[in-house]
């Protein structure tokens, strides 16, 4: 009763509410004016045929004509009495069965569902609510985001302005908030001030909005912002924006960093000393290896963490056999993965390939792993159908990246590797299939839009898959983590950890916490000391801290192993 009267009340605080109403009040009178018209020409039409009926059977011959029920009992017998009868029976099809379900419908029945929507939406969040993170935007990003909130139980809201948008996100499983996004209040509703972050990834002007209006009521919450333009970096940094991000530059930079000799630009993280990077294995001579064959923590002094294959950080397991397609995730200091891609990394074949890299599409995203390939003095040759790119003109080729003749000219004949950075999933599908078809040892780096579309690129053919929503989540979980966390993904993350009081006096050989827990120890802090690759017969005292690396299944199963 009290959720019913709750709805009443914000139905007649609506105006539009009252408007509709007021509309088909006046629609219901003159229906009722129609009725009573036909009632008494009833009467007076029967009395000319010298026949008397109540005012009662009046009305009830004119509803059951005008509603086509039209039950026989009572009829004229004159043709001015039938032709009567048939503008009843037309009127009545188009008043009752036509008009009438329409304006209710369109003048009460929707604005009451509008309603019971924005009873059912919350508009404030509890004061009690802290910690969470508030979401201006609904992308792939955010939804990407919400996710890895979930597994790592982080609170989260969407805030939305639209009744309709906002029962749609929250049907589909999400918590809404409803509310104007750049009205102060809004914010204060939802407990900025207690907030862990505000994320706004929508276009540069709505974000700087968004930004000075969450500044009006919180001067301290971290604000995450996208940008699209480089001259609206000062900008946004203006509102006390704490961390800005060019999401598509970043992906751009980061295909093109796949490219790379591994002694360049592997980092992908770091934990203090501690760094973590990617080591492709066909540059190498490990193909055909296995990991306990390759030696490379007790000939290089560093770790593998993970390999990528396909996507997919697989376990490291001594036995598991490398291929040209994996990727090592190695861990170590700056000069040890340093020293390894020196050592392990094949010598380039001379003279190297011109262009040496492909890259397939000049938008945003290709025209920033340009920019950097050009930057690293590395060769390469863009293709871009529109002619508007900022790539430079003598590495620039006008054309369809389809056509057959157009790749040639570019050279993927000779190319080491192709970025394939068309914002189209099925294009990049499409390409990534072409390429394999015509170049089977071809490196193949492409851009997915939505995340679904990841396997379906890997199938198609290419090596490496890097999505801007996956990156941008994992750069914004790397915000949330506490400093013992680094983030890189649900299957591989980096944290520290106090020696558990089990391992005191005893070796990490004894211990066996990979085989155990899946987790394996990069390194540990000891009187002071950052130690990579430790001694692994050396006892544990109380006083250390270890540095581990899994998946986040298996970080919760080594903290339910040794701690709980």
């Amino acid at each position: 009763m009290k959720l019913f009267l709750l709805q009443i009340l914000l139905f007649a605080k609506n105006k539009k509410a009252k408007k509709n109403v007021l509309l088909l009040a006046r629609f219901v009178l003159f229906l009722a004016l129609i009725i009573t018209l036909y009632s008494v020409s009833f009467h007076l039409l029967m009395v000319y045929e010298g026949r008397d009926y109540s005012w009662i059977t009046g009305f009830y011959w004119t509803l059951t004509v005008m509603s086509t029920l039209g039950f026989g009992d009572i009829t004229f017998h004159t043709d001015f009495g039938l032709l009567f009868t048939l503008l009843v029976l037309i009127s009545g099809v188009v008043l009752l069965l036509i008009m009438l379900p329409f304006a209710f419908i369109q003048f009460f029945w929707a604005p009451w569902l509008e309603a019971q929507n924005e009873l059912r939406t919350p508009r404030a969040l509890p004061e009690t609510t802290e910690n969470h993170v508030i979401l201006t935007t609904f992308d792939s990003l955010t939804r990407n985001l919400v996710e890895r909130l979930k597994k790592h139980l982080f609170d989260y809201y969407f805030v939305c302005s639209d009744h309709q948008t906002a029962s749609e996100i929250q049907d589909g499983g999400y918590n809404i908030v409803l509310g104007e996004i750049d009205a102060p209040e809004t914010y204060e509703k939802m407990q900025v001030d207690k907030a862990a972050l505000v994320v706004t990834t929508a276009d540069d002007l709505l974000n700087t909005n968004i930004s000075f209006t969450v500044r009006e009521i919180s001067s301290s919450v971290p604000i995450a912002c996208s940008v699209d333009n480089e001259h609206s970096l000062d900008i946004l940094h203006f509102p006390g924006n704490t961390h800005v991000f060019q999401f598509m530059k970043m992906l751009g930079i980061n295909m093109a960093e796949q490219t790379m000799p591994f002694t360049t630009t592997n980092i992908i993280g770091r934990f203090e000393e501690l760094h973590v990077g990617e080591f492709p294995v066909r540059d190498t001579d490990l193909t055909g290896q296995t990991l306990a064959e390759a030696r490379l923590r007790n000939n290089l002094g560093i770790t593998v963490i993970g390999l990528l294959e396909k996507g997919e950080i697989l376990p490291p397991a001594p036995d598991i056999k490398l291929m040209s397609t994996n990727i090592l995730i190695l861990a170590g200091t700056l000069e040890e993965l340093t020293r390894a891609g020196e050592l392990l990394t094949k010598p380039e074949p001379v003279p190297l390939p011109d262009p040496r890299v492909l890259v397939l599409g000049g938008g945003r995203v290709g025209t920033a792993a340009a920019k950097f390939l050009d930057s690293n003095d590395i060769t390469y040759m863009v293709v871009e159908k529109q002619s508007e790119t900022e790539a430079v003109n003598r590495n620039l080729i006008h054309g369809d990246a389809a056509d057959i003749n157009t790749l040639k000219k570019a050279g993927i004949d000779n190319a080491r590797s192709v970025l394939i950075t068309t914002h189209s999933d099925a294009m990049n599908i499409y390409l990534s299939f072409y390429c394999r078809q015509l170049r089977p040892d071809i490196q193949i780096v492409s851009r997915a839009t939505k995340e679904h579309t990841i396997p379906k690129l890997h199938r198609a053919g290419a090596d490496l898959v890097d999505s801007s929503a996956s990156m941008g989540a994992t750069s914004i979980m790397n915000i949330l983590h506490p400093s013992n966390v680094s983030f890189f993904s649900d299957a591989l993350q980096v944290f520290g950890v106090a020696t558990p009081e089990t391992f005191v006096g005893k070796t990490m050989t004894e211990l066996k916490i990979r085989e155990k827990t899946q987790c394996s120890v990069l390194a540990m802090k000891s009187d002071g000391r950052f130690i990579t690759n430790p001694d692994p017969t050396q006892p544990l005292t109380k006083t250390d801290e270890l540095i581990l690396a899994g998946s986040l299944a298996a970080e919760e199963l080594f903290k339910k192993e040794y701690f709980d």
